[in-house]
């Protein structure tokens, strides 16, 4: 390819003039640059290939880098790479780079094609700037809109701002709103709406006999001002920050201290805190509130997401982790807040949004100090106070464990001037793992027994000793091993526990013949019974015979033993010992020459010091901790972050800096840090910038998540992708007058609610009209308003509801709806019988990652494993047989019955009318009346609830 030089002082007279002789002849005149190349890199390209942005190490504001680069070729234009870019490479397809908006035209891609061809000229010290039609929609700043005015809509839709965006739009389209909603409708529909739980009997006639204009309004303040309100919002933003309880991966095992994160943010939407602060606390409560735990909690925003806690030795793994660590939190801030897909750009530009690589190791430089973990988070007083507690009591820990140490050393050295009498005496080789046998005179036993004095990694420690075979065998000839199972041996020992699986780690397991699976002891002996009395002579065992776990942190195994056998199980005989044997280590061997010197006074004088060490060790361990909570930790990193070729850690680029988007560049509240800055700076800085009021992302993302929870989906149909392969906005208009309204609330959102909900557009009726469903069958513009189903913690809270008995306790560690077995691993077996002890709202069930819980994972609550910014809605089989079956909706059932019988009386028609009121906010119809009251009668009171907990009304809103 042969370059072409594109900055030209000026045209030749030479190219004027034979540019006036062709134009003369009928050609079309010569490409212009001004007026024909330069709108369409404007329109089309400058919003991804400007000075602050060069994606692709591409500026288009000037010719420089085309020159650098050797795009064009004047002599075969077709072979230019620029034009390859812009121009399918088949019909149908779409160019090579993802030009925003509708790609070129033909006529444009011609038009490019003769400027090459023409050679490339672009006038010196034209500078070009990207137009408002290139910058992408998200990026541009807030519009200053106003509510239009069409002239052909109703006087209820005339005055509400939000009905006036909106009818504007459906009049484009020839929709006309529904009409209002009836007022039992409404209250059930707001109260679902802003509290996760229906309306009770009361409220609703309460409702219906006010006839004051404002009814609505004062019912939107009360659900508003009821801390149920928290606990539903709350929900959502738990969902959009992928808040789970356990740390997913094989491990997955609880984190039971990130509960008041939990319980922060529902007190946060409760408070109307603004939202804003909540962001800086997310990213850096810490820094800003140090000594405030309901600011300091906020950061476990940063950890509260999947890691990796397995650790890998391997230091190419290992990086490969932490960057994979550092991932998880560079996406959650960027498409929580940002609503942008920054993630995308790990390992090369993104290949849509004007996102740099370096846009990403930017945010990755921010957290570049956040680790997961837990602290104390605690106020200066409860500080103060713990530490005047402690500190007389620590003192006397440390003074004790002096002396116990200053007499256990002369001890000691008393040992080694004798050590060479006692050590003459280890003639045998050390324990092994892989086997050790023991052989003693032939002697008549029915029980032998294996007491355990210590252990490899600890002389001092007989407890948790791990052995996988223990062989006994007899004198006869040819000898058998007796205690085996298959033989009629029986083993007995106490042994760790397992929940559910008491046998996991039985003392059968050393018994069974064979090798891998390990009796974990729970105690000092272990016991074997043969089937009758024999003749022994010798004994073996192993706890790892094909040395697999060599290395592994798994060489717990018997080091210091004595064998002793028995006829009837009470009275024994030592046949063996591991006295004579070489110590293991310098730790055994210290041990046995402290036991051979110590004196009965050493002894006596050792117990008191370890007693009254202990009951200090006791009263320390009585004062309660401060509070140690899921936050992170925090460190200034030790070297830079750098730019990771292909998103490899083993491939570093150029450092990059904490700074902001770089296609939000021109913004007043943009920032770029030293590579060095302070830590605490990084995040503090990331946050400020976020919620800066230029940035016009987040309030439009925080905008439309509230607009996308009212009526099912976004004025964006994407919540968390306000990039080019999201949704395109259906009110462009309304959604930049909601973020500037947000803004201008100080970004308080019961404000934002109450002006969504005292709308028209809210306040329509679900009523479906085939003719607008055929020009907007999903309702996106709103001709009416969207019924829905009910999510998974609302079918369940309102059943329990429903049914009397929800508990309406706040806060707290959560309950479970599973067993939990842990072991190395994590294990969740949900519950066939929750008992009233799970009647709490589902908010507070601690949602571990990978774990199935019926009603609520059968009605779609998502997996916490991944952000969930909006919840699907399927319709299974298992929902109608969950609901149908369950011991839950069984339970639940009957609690209604009961309910019914407490507050209705004996009377059928009385409890069917209330049992309609508590589920439907309703009277039942005459139909409904007469088949209800033949169902009881036919077939009990339970029957009846039991069908009308699995009526379609009851989980969906209209």
């Amino acid at each position: 390819m042969t370059p072409v030089a594109i900055s030209i002082a000026s045209w030749t007279w030479a190219s004027l003039l034979l540019s006036s002789v062709a134009h003369s002849e009928g050609n079309p005149p010569p490409i212009d640059f001004a007026r024909d190349v330069a709108p369409i890199f404007e329109r089309h390209c400058l919003s991804c290939h400007t000075t602050d942005n060069r994606k692709g190490g591409i500026n288009l504001t000037t010719s420089e880098d085309l020159v650098d680069l050797a795009y064009l070729d004047q002599n075969d234009p077709d072979s230019s790479d620029l034009l390859a870019l812009v121009t399918p490479e088949a019909e149908g397809e779409r160019p090579r780079m993802p030009i925003k908006g509708d790609p070129l035209t033909p006529d444009q891609v011609e038009t490019l094609r003769r400027w090459i061809a023409e050679g490339a000229n672009w006038p010196e010290g034209l500078v070009l700037s990207p137009d408002d039609e290139s910058i992408w929609w998200s990026f541009r700043p807030i519009a200053p809109v106003e509510p239009p005015n069409h002239p052909t809509a109703p006087e209820a839709w005339q005055t509400h701002p939000i009905d006036r965006f909106v009818f504007s739009r459906l009049a484009e389209q020839g929709l006309s709103p529904s009409p209002p909603a009836d007022r039992r409708t409404l209250i059930r529909r707001a109260s679902f709406d802003l509290r996760g739980l229906p309306p009770t009997p009361q409220e609703v006639q309460a409702f219906l006999e006010d006839d004051a204009p404002d009814a609505f309004e004062r019912l939107i303040d009360r659900f508003l001002a009821s801390p149920q309100y928290g606990e539903r919002w709350g929900r959502h933003w738990l969902d959009v920050v992928r808040f789970g309880e356990s740390n997913g991966y094989e491990r997955n095992v609880l984190i039971n201290n990130v509960w008041p994160f939990r319980d922060a943010i529902i007190r946060a939407f409760n408070s109307d805190r603004p939202f804003d602060q909540l962001v800086r606390e997310h990213l850096a409560g810490d820094v800003i509130g140090p000594g405030d735990p309901n600011r300091e909690i906020g950061t476990a925003f940063l950890v509260c997401g999947p890691y990796d806690d397995v650790g890998n030795q391997d230091p190419v793994q290992a990086a490969q982790i932490r960057a994979n660590t550092l991932d998880d939190m560079i996406r959650a801030t960027g498409e929580s807040f940002l609503g942008l897909t920054i993630g995308c750009a790990r390992c090369h530009d993104h290949k849509f949004d004007p996102i740099l690589q370096r846009d990403y190791y930017a945010f990755s430089s921010a957290v570049a100090g956040v680790h997961h973990g837990s602290q104390v988070v605690a106020t200066e007083e409860q500080r103060r106070l713990d530490a005047e507690r402690r500190a007389p009591l620590i003192a006397d820990r440390d003074r004790l464990n002096a002396e116990i140490a200053s007499l256990r050393e002369a001890i000691r050295s008393r040992a080694e001037a004798g050590a060479s009498d006692i050590e003459g005496t280890w003639t045998r080789p050390s324990v092994s793992r892989t086997g050790t046998e023991e052989r003693f005179e032939p002697v008549e036993a029915r029980f032998v027994r294996l007491v355990i004095e210590g252990l490899d990694t600890n002389p001092d420690q007989p407890v948790g000793c791990r052995l996988e075979e223990f062989e006994v065998w007899t004198a006869s000839e040819p000898p058998r091993n007796v205690a085996l199972a298959a033989n009629g041996g029986q083993a007995d020992g106490p042994s760790r526990i397992a929940e559910d699986f008491a046998d996991a780690y039985s003392a059968d397991l050393t018994i069974d013949g064979r090798f891998g699976s390990r009796w974990i002891s729970g105690g000092t002996t272990l016991t074997i019974r043969l089937a009758s009395p024999e003749t022994i002579d010798r004994v073996w065992f192993s706890s790892d015979k094909a040395g697999a776990a060599a290395g592994l942190g798994e060489a717990t195994f018997v080091s210091e033993y004595r064998i002793e056998v028995s006829s009837d199980g009470n009275s024994w005989i030592e046949v063996a010992n591991s006295r004579d044997r070489l110590p293991i280590n310098e730790a055994h061997r210290q041990k046995r020459l402290f036991d051979r010197e110590a004196t009965a006074d050493d002894l006596a004088q050792l117990a008191t010091l370890a007693r009254q060490r202990d009951e200090v060790i006791g009263a320390l361990a009585a004062i309660e901790p401060l509070p140690n909570w899921w936050v992170g930790s925090f460190r200034q990193p030790e070297e830079p972050s750098y730019l990771l070729i292909g998103g490899d850690p083993q491939r570093r680029g150029d450092p990059v800096s904490a700074s902001s988007l770089s296609a939000l560049s021109g913004l007043n509240s943009s920032f770029s840090l030293p590579l060095d800055a302070p830590e605490a700076d990084r995040r503090l800085a990331l946050a400020r910038w976020i919620v800066a009021k230029d940035n016009p992302l987040t309030p439009r993302v925080l905008a439309n998540r509230l607009w996308h929870y009212h009526f099912g989906t976004g004025i964006v149909d994407t919540p968390s992708d306000f990039g080019v392969m999201g949704g395109r906005p259906t009110h462009p208009e309304l959604l930049d007058w909601l973020a500037r309204r947000l803004l201008d609330e100080g970004w308080r959102l019961k404000p934002l609610h109450r002006l969504i909900m005292t709308s028209q557009t809210y306040q329509q009726s679900s009523a479906y009209h085939l003719e607008a469903a055929a020009i907007d069958g999903d309702s996106r513009l709103l001709w009416r308003f969207p019924a829905r189903r009910l999510s998974g913690e609302e079918v369940r809270d309102a059943t329990l509801q429903i049914a009397g008995v929800l508990n309406p306790t706040m806060g707290g560690p959560g309950f479970r709806l599973y067993r939990y077995i842990q072991d190395n691993v994590a294990t969740y077996v949900p519950l066939d019988d929750p008992g009233p002890e799970t009647y709490r709202r589902a908010v507070y069930h601690q949602n571990a990652r990978a774990m199935r819980v019926d009603v609520l994972t059968d009605f779609d609550c998502p997996d916490p494993a991944s952000a969930a910014p909006r919840r699907d809605a399927t319709t299974t089989p298992l929902q109608a047989l969950t609901l149908l079956n369950h011991r839950f909706t069984l339970d639940m059932a009957s609690a209604l019955a009961d309910r019914l019988r407490r507050e209705a009386g004996d009377e059928p028609t009385a409890q069917v009318h209330l049992a309609f009121a508590l589920a439907f906010s309703r009277e039942p119809d005459e139909a409904e009346r007469l088949s209800s009251l033949d169902l009881i009668d036919r077939h009990g009171l339970d029957a009846f609830c039991r069908a009308l907990l699995n009526t379609n009304e009851l989980i969906y809103v209209d």
